[in-house]
């Protein structure tokens, strides 16, 4: 059975779509199912955007198969782990736990380079290519350290 590992942001356009894309590139998909979502519905269905795409392919990884989609409570029970992008999608996605349990599947990214640091990805959604840029550099920097751990 397949390790399954979910990235969160608020919109699922922008941060965890990368998020996702990156920690993909680096893990055996034979071994682990990666996704990502957003604590709002508010762009479900449609494609990452644009500058999240832009980045993507320079750092030659294509997430153009991506869709946005909200975060489900079953999503809780569907993933191993939860990954978030900053401190208001951790409190959204605990609102909607059950159990601590559910909670304890829920960890803010970037601590996975600067433990429980409670270090935000900020959301670029706003800023120029370079906000994306920085972006992408913190997720692959987190990303590696994830796939690291997974692999042993």
């Amino acid at each position: 059975m397949k390790t399954r590992i979910l990235m969160v942001c608020l919109g699922n356009i922008c941060r965890s779509p990368l998020a996702e894309g990156i920690l993909k590139s680096k893990l055996d998909t034979s071994k682990f199912y990666v996704d990502s979502a957003g604590t709002s519905a508010l762009h479900e269905g449609e494609l990452p955007y644009q500058r999240s795409i832009d980045v993507a392919q320079k750092n030659k990884l294509d997430i153009t198969d991506q869709r946005s989609r909200p975060f489900l409570k079953s999503d809780f029970e569907d993933f191993d782990y939860i990954y978030v992008m900053d401190q208001s999608n951790y409190d959204n996605v605990c609102q909607l736990a059950e159990s601590d349990a559910d909670k304890k599947k829920v960890k803010m990214i970037m601590d996975e380079v600067h433990p429980e640091s409670s270090v935000d990805v900020p959301d670029p959604y706003y800023d120029s290519i370079n906000g994306f840029n920085h972006v992408y550099k913190m997720l692959d920097e987190a990303s590696h350290q994830i796939a690291d751990r997974l692999k042993n």
